[in-house]
């Protein structure tokens, strides 16, 4: 039996069966929720270097959910993980927000856990928040000095002086992963540091001047693809 048929059959109703009703707490909000078809190199390597959970692969798919409270995303872990065979690479837990991102290199395994998890939530995807781009910056032809101070903070690939660089802030945070997965694939550029979780989603992306600006239109239009609930101002 595949591992989707055997997860499927733990289901009543859509639901994981021993849940019952959706028991979402008052107020929760579902900030971030977005699917990765096959993560890039890059960023499964960023993850592997800042996360400590069970580190993704290139390739796999993924999902990338963010709630508020930050508390219940350990519920909602618990019910993508009893209903399917996906696994956990990030989980953060603050006050505020908290972030799953869960991967499999099954397709059907992740799409599975997305529905498991709105379905203990009684939501619909686009009940979700859909993101803004808060802010965006090029720079071209980097000073050394300021390669130099970057470097020193970054946890991705080394900036070199004299090459672009594209910063980008979204909100909520966990789709800053949409847009960096989406801009690898579009373009040869480096990922050189990024935020995945917080009020704001920040990525740092450098390379030759034309594929930064391929980048940077595959990213924002990434963003601009989510459809959802507007943001509160």
């Amino acid at each position: 039996m595949s591992h989707s048929i055997q997860a499927t059959a733990r289901f009543d109703g859509g639901r994981p069966a021993h849940y019952g009703r959706a028991v979402a707490p008052p107020g929760l909000v579902l900030r971030s929720f977005v699917f990765l078809d096959r993560m890039q190199d890059q960023l499964a390597g960023f993850i592997g270097t800042t996360a400590r959970g069970y580190l993704p692969v290139p390739g796999v798919a993924a999902y990338f959910v963010e709630t508020s409270p930050g508390l219940v995303i350990n519920r909602l872990t618990d019910v993508a993980l009893k209903a399917t065979s996906a696994t956990p690479g990030i989980l953060v837990v603050e006050r505020s927000f908290g972030l799953l991102e869960l991967h499999h290199p099954d397709q059907g395994q992740v799409r599975l856990a997305g529905r498991a998890m709105l379905e203990y939530l009684g939501m619909a995807e686009d009940e979700r928040f859909r993101p803004r781009v808060v802010s965006r910056e090029t720079i071209r032809g980097l000073e050394p000095y300021h390669a130099q101070i970057i470097n020193k903070m970054r946890y991705g690939d080394m900036l070199v002086p004299g090459e672009s660089l594209y910063v980008l802030e979204v909100e909520p945070a966990g789709y800053v992963a949409f847009a960096i997965n989406e801009a690898l694939k579009a373009a040869r550029v480096k990922l050189v540091d990024a935020s995945l979780f917080g009020a704001f989603g920040r990525v740092y992306l450098a390379g030759a001047e034309a594929q930064i600006d391929a980048a940077a239109e595959a990213a924002e239009r990434a963003i601009e693809s989510v459809t959802g609930r507007p943001l509160a101002q």
